[in-house]
């Protein structure tokens, strides 16, 4: 099945003690784009990450957001300078014996003295994390994967819808070829008499001449290129994806065949048809844009 290159996931869970979402978005891109936000303490695990989504897919702009959340998070450690407290609490009853003062001393008010308490965010091991972040990386993937996929099959039944309506359009101009080269070798025939009226001329080398300049604008080959490059259009997007890239050669080559059926046709009939023809390849082509 072919995949979007737009997609979103999202996912939350702890890692290292951290309490950790991610949230990655992409849109189409020619290559892969990887783009990843992270808390100072995290950048550690910014390639692991960038690999996880390398693992997911080959193309397209993706950022990826990683938020910790402080509030449910157990990093934060309390520490308590028990070598300043002490000197602290001897200091205290020291002046108290010296000035017979009383000893008001309590829990709260000691711990409110400078230093004596302190907060700072726990050690926490690289690989831990990284190894955490990853797997929490990997489910937002699989819900991103799984976006992607839906819009893939809504594209790929786009697709082949449209394939149907071109291949339509070159029956149509295969049907009206035949006529257009013999009104085209009629109308050409007519000009060389008409010009040669006054001269000798060979009547078999009339006939030659116009036959080769009428096989010029007969569009066979053109149309069977059409039919094959759509054949392997549907070939692909019925397959696995990375496909894109193959896409969109086919369409360049699909263009071309469409271009040169217009330029040696001789009918305004055709012309209309190559007209649809071209306007159903654009449509084709604006969508697999979006094609892993």
């Amino acid at each position: 099945m072919i995949k979007s290159m737009t997609g979103y996931g999202a996912a939350k869970g702890t890692a290292a003690g951290l309490s950790v979402t991610i949230e990655l978005k992409s849109v189409n891109n020619r290559y892969l784009d990887v783009s990843v936000k992270l808390p100072r303490g995290l950048l550690s695990a910014e390639d692991a990450l960038k690999s996880a989504v390398g693992r997911h897919t080959t193309r397209g702009k993706v950022d990826m957001f990683v938020t910790v959340d402080a509030s449910e998070s157990d990093d934060m450690e309390v520490r308590v300078n028990e070598p300043l407290l002490r000197g602290y609490i001897e200091a205290l009853w020291s002046v108290s014996e010296k000035f017979a003062l009383s000893d008001d001393m309590t829990l709260m008010s000691v711990c409110r003295l400078p230093e004596v308490l302190s907060v700072s965010r726990r050690e926490v091991d690289g690989d831990e994390l990284s190894a955490g972040l990853v797997e929490i990386a990997e489910r937002a993937l699989g819900e991103y994967d799984a976006m992607r996929e839906r819009e893939g099959a809504r594209l790929r039944d786009d697709v082949l819808a449209r394939i149907e309506c071109i291949e339509g359009l070159t029956a149509a101009v295969e049907e009206r070829a035949p006529e257009t080269v013999a009104e085209y070798r009629a109308r050409l025939e007519q000009k060389l008499r008409e010009v040669l009226a006054d001269h000798t001329a060979d009547e078999a080398r009339i006939l030659t001449e116009c036959a080769i300049f009428a096989d010029r604008v007969a569009v066979d080959e053109e149309t069977v290129r059409l039919r094959s490059h759509l054949a392997q259009l549907r070939v692909l997007v019925n397959g696995e994806s990375p496909v894109g890239r193959k896409m969109d050669f086919l369409i360049q080559e699909l263009n071309r065949e469409a271009n040169t059926i217009g330029s040696k046709c001789q009918s305004a009939d055709v012309a209309r048809i190559v007209v649809d023809l071209k306007s159903e390849i654009e449509k084709i082509r604006e969508q697999i844009q979006n094609v892993e």
